[in-house]
């Protein structure tokens, strides 16, 4: 991991602003992955206007009542980040666990506040369901998933779907969680620990936070932001959190974990002590990136052809 970081070094950052944080992302290097997937951008209805997807197709010829189905919410800090910086990974995702990928081009922040991100990813969840049949998805077998603050994203659309469940809302079988930020609890040990970690530091998330926040209180913060804050955690879809041993979040996930355990939601959480925020971007790579990755696709896969 060491050697890479030296080769490529790269650190998220707001310092030169919005427009240079995004191009920075885009910039890095990333290697053509799956391309013999069958692949499709499609705009959907968006609360903001229309919603951009990327939809992936896995070479498998799908059961009779369909493929499993995968929200994908991608990561970047709620600021940057968009279909290409992550189409590798969602075609990682879709071959991994046999399974269709939606991935999400949700709306971002500054200039897109909270709860904008939250509610695309809902948008999509419910045009999923509705229209997944048409993918030829099983929309019995649906998944969210996503990377830091996609999966933040993807744990609240998890919870709403929960809520939406009394009213024949969408059901979520499984949710798949990458280093997410769950609690917005700096408090946490991992903060002071990995203050100065490699890609992300506690300044960066602080700066992101209040970027993403908007007119929110980052002391307290409501579900929908801080999924790990609500109150109640019953009854939620079965969950895999990987975390990173060099991450300021690391904490954050684990302690998710502990939550949903308490609240009797079936849950691995996986510590990858060795790698930093971000790792599935080094997965083929470095070694221990593609285990940890390969560990929480083989959860999911495992989850949606039970």
């Amino acid at each position: 991991m060491q050697k890479v970081l030296d080769a490529v070094p790269f650190r998220l950052s707001t310092d030169d602003g919005v427009d240079a944080a995004r191009q920075r992302f885009r910039d890095l290097p990333r290697r053509p992955l799956h391309p013999e997937l069958r692949v499709e951008d499609r705009a959907i209805p968006g609360p903001g206007g229309p919603l951009g997807t990327r939809i992936y197709w896995p070479e498998t010829d799908p059961a009779e009542d369909g493929a499993p189905i995968v929200l994908y919410f991608h990561g970047g800090g709620f600021v940057v980040g968009d279909l290409d910086t992550h189409d590798g990974t969602a075609r990682q995702h879709a071959v991994g666990a046999d399974a269709i990928v939606v991935s999400v081009d949700y709306r971002l922040a500054p200039e897109h506040p909270y709860p904008a991100a939250v509610e695309d990813a809902w948008a999509a969840t419910l045009w999923v369901t509705e229209h997944g049949g048409q993918l030829g998805a099983d929309t019995n077998q649906v998944a969210v998933a996503g990377d830091s603050a996609g999966g933040t994203i993807a744990a609240a659309t998890a919870q709403r779907a929960r809520e939406a469940a009394a009213e024949g809302g969408p059901a979520i079988a499984f949710q798949l969680l990458w280093y997410p930020s769950t609690l917005w609890d700096p408090s946490l040990p991992s903060f002071t620990e990995n203050a100065a970690a490699p890609i992300l530091d506690a300044r960066s998330i602080a700066a992101f936070s209040r970027w993403y926040a908007g007119e929110v209180d980052l002391s307290d913060p409501p579900p929908g932001m801080a999924p790990g804050r609500a109150k109640n955690l019953d009854d939620l879809p079965p969950a895999y959190i990987g975390v990173a041993g060099h991450d300021p979040l690391r904490d954050d996930g684990i302690r998710y974990g502990e939550l949903l355990a308490a609240a009797g939601v079936p849950v691995e959480v996986h510590n990858a002590e060795t790698l930093v925020h971000g790792y599935l971007g080094y997965a083929g790579v470095v070694p221990a990136a593609t285990a940890g990755m390969e560990r929480g696709l083989a959860a999911l896969r495992n989850a949606l052809h039970r």
